[in-house]
């Protein structure tokens, strides 16, 4: 018997007795169609949606390069509509099956791109969610437009929202801004689009054509979710929301149909590490910032939560927290700036050129992975 209809099958009481509901199908997932896997969970269980629902390209022909090698493009049937008719019945149904679980005070994020997000974004509204932002995913290293007939199409879109205009819901403040180099996180996040070794291949050919970045929900969970919570993902795919929500202690639910992205979204789940209570705690905090955020190298796994910073002459330690924060051995929080002033005394530090990190024995300053992260986001 599978997980829905675990679910699906009602717990009969004794006479005079209340029955407890069925628990939720944690940390596994749900194999189905995720319009019917919804319908199975209770309402108001889980804290944070997290969809990447099909865009509905309507890609006609084959798509080549200048070079004539093929592009890798979304041809598959689950990304094909028959109209936007269709295609809008689809969305409104999903959404209000996850209007009906998520609790009062959580929130869903949903992706797309132009082909989809003013539909998306439509229904949304319509079916009573309250929209907080919309987020613009700047691709730092996009696709070109091989024909050369339209600008480069170099974001995505995301739509947070809450249940209701008057719902309450968690929004980690000052770990965002504490993830920015304690500036005010904006609503254009940059990101460069899933490859190299993150990228999940078979035979040399991509798992999946859309496989989204690690940073990119590491920032989106760390936002908005606290350890323990629930999240939900019934697009699921090769499974990065489960294995960043494994890493940031966070539990989560997965529905998807095909069984080549489950296998590869259980095998990844299984490789990702949780990180430990101490590196897993945020802070809350004030200001600096460079053109690339020490919270960036973070989410993008340059460094890990965990890790211990020294400076140069290893008088000084620090271990990197979630949110991009330091702690000292002294019990100090603060941002790379913030510490390395604190534990020298001084009025001001640039974290960048004081803390060091440790590369086959020897010590580093972390500004150099910085150069490097830049560098490799270059288009």
């Amino acid at each position: 018997m599978g997980v829905i209809e675990k679910i699906r099958q009602p717990r009969v009481a004794a006479r005079g007795t209340v029955a407890t509901p069925e628990p939720l199908p944690l940390d596994s997932i749900i194999r189905g169609d995720c319009i019917a896997a919804m319908r199975a969970l209770p309402a108001k269980s889980v804290d944070m949606i997290f969809a990447d629902p099909p865009y509905n390209l309507q890609l006609g022909g084959e798509l080549f390069r200048p070079d004539g090698t093929h592009v890798d493009a979304v041809t598959d049937d689950w990304d094909k509509f028959d109209s936007l008719k269709h295609y809008d019945a689809f969305t409104r149904a999903w959404l209000a099956e996850a209007h009906r679980i998520l609790k009062d005070d959580g929130t869903i994020w949903v992706i797309g791109s132009y082909h989809n997000i003013y539909r998306v974004g439509a229904a949304v509204q319509d079916l009573g969610y309250w929209i907080l932002n919309d987020i613009v995913w700047r691709k730092a290293n996009p696709m070109p437009n091989f024909r050369g007939t339209r600008f480069t199409n170099a974001h995505e879109t995301l739509i947070w929202a809450s249940k209701g205009e008057k719902a309450k819901y968690t929004f980690n403040y000052r770990s965002m801004k504490t993830l920015n180099d304690e500036l005010q996180m904006r609503s254009d996040w940059e990101f460069p689009i899933c490859g190299g070794q993150e990228r999940l291949k078979r035979d040399g050919v991509k798992v999946h054509p859309t496989q989204k970045p690690e940073a990119l929900l590491y920032r989106i969970l760390l936002a908005c979710t606290k350890p323990g919570d629930v999240v939900l993902d019934p697009f699921f795919g090769t499974g990065t929301t489960g294995a960043v929500a494994r890493r940031l202690g966070r539990s989560w639910i997965g529905i998807e149909r095909e069984e080549d992205y489950i296998a590869a979204a259980e095998q990844r789940i299984a490789a990702a590490l949780p990180l430990d209570e101490s590196a897993l705690a945020t802070m809350q905090s004030p200001r600096a910032a460079p053109k690339v955020a020490f919270g960036v190298l973070v989410e993008n796994a340059y460094l890990t939560p965990g890790a211990v910073l020294t400076d140069a002459k290893r008088r000084f330690r620090a271990t990197i927290r979630a949110d991009g924060s330091l702690l000292s051995d002294c019990g100090a929080i603060g941002s790379i700036h913030k510490l390395g002033a604190t534990v020298q005394n001084a009025p001001a530090c640039n974290g960048w050129s004081f803390w060091h990190y440790e590369s086959d024995g020897k010590l580093a300053p972390i500004d150099a992975l910085r150069q490097t992260y830049l560098l490799a986001t270059q288009p």
